[in-house]
């Protein structure tokens, strides 16, 4: 498992209606390889509203339409439901992932937060 590939959860975590739901692991890669049994993941969505926080992706990443993933909607997965393993984020996703990701958590420029 390494952060940026997409797996499809059947009967995801909370009020999900979806019989299945594709995450992205966004975890570090530390963390995705040590004895911890869960990772960050970010939720894709059919629907895009061209919010900084979504990043879109479709076809090339092994989806079946475009979707986007939604950095503002984190979740806290078991690594054991991570078993359908969809496809894996470009480089350059994975970049817009990271701007995307750093918008959402609000920590654009570390050097002013500390």
């Amino acid at each position: 498992m390494k952060r940026g590939e997409l797996y499809k959860v059947l009967k995801p975590p909370g009020a999900d209606p979806k019989k299945f739901r594709v995450f992205v692991v966004v975890s570090r890669q530390i963390l995705i390889d040590s004895r911890f049994s869960t990772v960050v993941c970010a939720p894709v969505y059919t629907a895009y509203d061209g919010l900084s926080t979504q990043v879109l992706v479709g076809i090339d990443e092994g989806l079946k339409h475009d979707s986007s993933i939604h950095c503002d909607e984190l979740v806290s997965l078991p690594k054991s439901v991570l078993t359908h393993y969809i496809g894996t984020l470009s480089p350059d996703k994975i970049r817009e992932l990271h701007r995307a990701l750093a918008i959402a958590l609000d920590i654009l420029d570390i050097e002013k937060a500390t």
